[in-house]
């Protein structure tokens, strides 16, 4: 609880810090000091962070999507095999009752469910699939019922789009949510991904799904502050992993910037942030205790 309280006093700090940053950079004056540093650091973090849950909530509704439409297959396989190759966790209850062309699913984590990459999720996650008659499209409408992924609440609604285009899957992600820290602090997400499923989709392999993630979306804190935020290059998404492993993303304020960098793929927790010529790596897992 200390570790939160301290993220949400620096993240507070944000606007002065972050411009006076670029103000020392743009006129290479002395260096930062450990404490600015340490302001960018958390600031860049609770970006990171923000990025795995929204990923994460993805990930979700993307493979309950696909294991409820192909649970013969996905049973078969998996019988062959480890249950860590399943997506869904035993502790998770899935239900679904078909109506005309819509299907409805209501995924329940329960007080806790422990996932095969290591995020811990609770509550439940409401689907409303629309299957589009005569095109390989579905729209899948979500909203979540006291759901929390790795302690932070989620609440709102998210859109998603599915098709197949050049042979793999794709979906175009509208996301309405709120993302709330045990502090009370909070974010809104909204804005737009297009995430492409560029490896595993033809098995039932849990382990082996890629995804790759563009897009751009405005993040609004409590404070009312807003950040818009731009994917420069692809964020990797591997399944097998709780972090997003590769990609870079820019952060704009007031007309001003920094990026995050998530790495070269490899699965780590570690990121580096970079604003003007200044350059720092910090730990995304941090807040969770690793």
């Amino acid at each position: 609880m200390k570790k939160r309280k301290f993220r949400s006093v620096i993240d507070s700090l944000f606007i002065i810090a972050f411009f006076g940053l670029l103000v020392a950079s743009c006129n290479n004056e002395d260096p930062i000091n450990e404490d600015s540093s340490a302001t960018l650091e958390s600031s860049a973090f609770s970006q990171a962070e923000i990025d795995n849950v929204s990923e994460g909530v993805n990930d979700i509704i993307e493979n309950v999507f696909f294991d409820v439409e192909n649970p013969t297959s996905s049973k078969n396989e998996v019988s062959k095999n480890s249950s860590e190759l399943k997506f869904i966790p035993d502790c998770v209850t899935i239900t679904s009752v078909m109506t005309g062309n819509k299907k409805s699913v209501v995924i329940d984590y329960g007080e806790g469910c422990t996932m095969h990459n290591g995020n811990i999720l609770s509550g439940k996650i409401n689907m409303e699939i629309t299957f589009v008659i005569g095109e390989l499209k579905a729209i899948i409408d979500s909203s979540f019922d006291n759901f929390y992924f790795d302690g932070n609440k989620v609440e709102g609604v998210v859109k998603n789009t599915r098709t197949i285009a050049n042979g793999v899957p794709e979906a175009v992600i509208n996301s309405d949510i709120k993302i709330i820290w045990e502090d009370a602090s909070f974010v809104t997400v909204v804005g737009k991904r297009k995430r492409v499923w560029i490896e595993g989709f033809k098995n039932f392999h849990f382990g082996d799904n890629v995804f790759l993630v563009t897009g751009n979306w405005t993040i609004t804190k409590k404070d009312g502050v807003v950040r818009t935020i731009t994917i420069l290059e692809s964020l990797r998404r591997e399944m097998s992993c709780r972090y997003i492993v590769s990609g870079i993303v820019k952060i704009e304020q007031d007309g001003n910037g920094l990026t995050v960098n998530y790495g070269d793929g490899e699965c780590d927790d570690l990121a580096t942030v970079l604003i003007g010529d200044k350059q720092f790596e910090f730990h995304i897992g941090r807040r969770h205790g690793i």
